[in-house]
């Protein structure tokens, strides 16, 4: 067995977040300015810290913000900015899409590599090599990317930091240990952080996991839903669904923490479940630290 760098690096996301909040003003210029035309771009854990960011941008009123899987990006619109996001730098998708933006889009990496091939061809790079980890699975580092975004936006974050110390010591509950299932289920922003949360226990543990926004669960997946079964809402779960899901037997965990220290629960929850499994969270089976393809994947 490993020496847990997931662990470690899960306990540090306080002083990280911190930290990154202090550094926000000499970030700022890097970051979309209101009125922009974004493209948010990443691969599995950044592109849902992308789609949660755009959703708060377009909530806020600061323009058309698209988030897309990098593979998938719509290059041909016009967007006065790209937002890259990529621990690595190095993820082949990532850097063939900032290839394909005309010199008049702006781009910007947000990465934990300065010196990576996605930074040296951005016109802006936000390094937060702190926040970079050992551990293949991500924790600290999408996080705190999150904070800073959300923070640049206007967001108040003061209950965000204050929840995350209590994500590092709050009880998980016996029957998210036993369970044989979990779906994770958020609404507005907290759908990127529900699909985060499943992806994370996922590649940590090999469960079996999905996420949903409230009311798309309705549409079919509850079906899934049984005794032995969980569900964990990442916002708290309107009244009546919390029913309909009481109602199958299923264990429901109903998220009082902000949305982002509610994801570091489920952090540890992944590390528990593979440790409990036998396997290695630093290490996941078939997994490695970024997707770098050979000629066209």
């Amino acid at each position: 067995m490993s020496e847990q760098y997931t662990s470690q690096e899960i306990a540090s996301q306080p002083e990280c977040w911190e930290r990154v909040l202090k550094e926000l003003p000499e970030h700022s210029a890097a970051l979309p300015a209101p009125g922009e035309r974004v493209a948010v771009i990443g691969c599995g854990t950044s592109l849902f810290m992308a789609q949660s960011y755009a959703h708060l941008r377009e909530e806020a009123g600061l323009g058309l913000t698209d988030a897309f899987p990098a593979s998938e990006v719509r290059a041909e619109r016009a967007y006065d900015r790209v937002l890259a996001l990529t621990r690595s730098g190095t993820t082949t998708e990532v850097l063939a899409a900032l290839d394909r933006f005309g010199p008049g889009v702006r781009t910007t990496v947000v990465t934990a590599v300065g010196g990576s091939p996605a930074a040296a061809v951005a016109d802006d790079v936000i390094c937060l090599d702190y926040a970079d980890e050992r551990s293949v699975v991500q924790t600290r580092f999408p996080t705190t990317q999150l904070l800073l975004l959300r923070a640049h936006l206007g967001h108040s974050t003061a209950r965000a930091l204050a929840d995350v110390t209590t994500a590092l010591t709050t009880e998980i509950e016996p029957e998210l240990l036993r369970a044989g299932q979990i779906s994770f289920l958020g609404s507005g922003w907290s759908v990127g952080i529900a699909a985060e949360a499943a992806l994370k226990v996922r590649e940590a543990a090999a469960w079996w996991t999905e996420s949903y926004s409230f009311m798309e669960y309705r549409h079919g997946p509850i079906a899934v839903a049984a005794p032995g079964r969980a569900v964990w809402g990442l916002s708290p779960v309107p009244g009546t669904l919390a029913d309909q899901i009481g109602a199958t037997g299923a264990h429901l965990r109903q998220g009082s923490l902000d949305p982002l220290a509610e994801l570091v629960v489920v952090q540890r929850l992944a590390v528990e479940l593979a440790t409990s499994a036998g396997r290695d969270p630093d290490r996941p089976t078939h997994l490695t630290r970024s997707v770098v393809l050979e000629g066209n994947g």
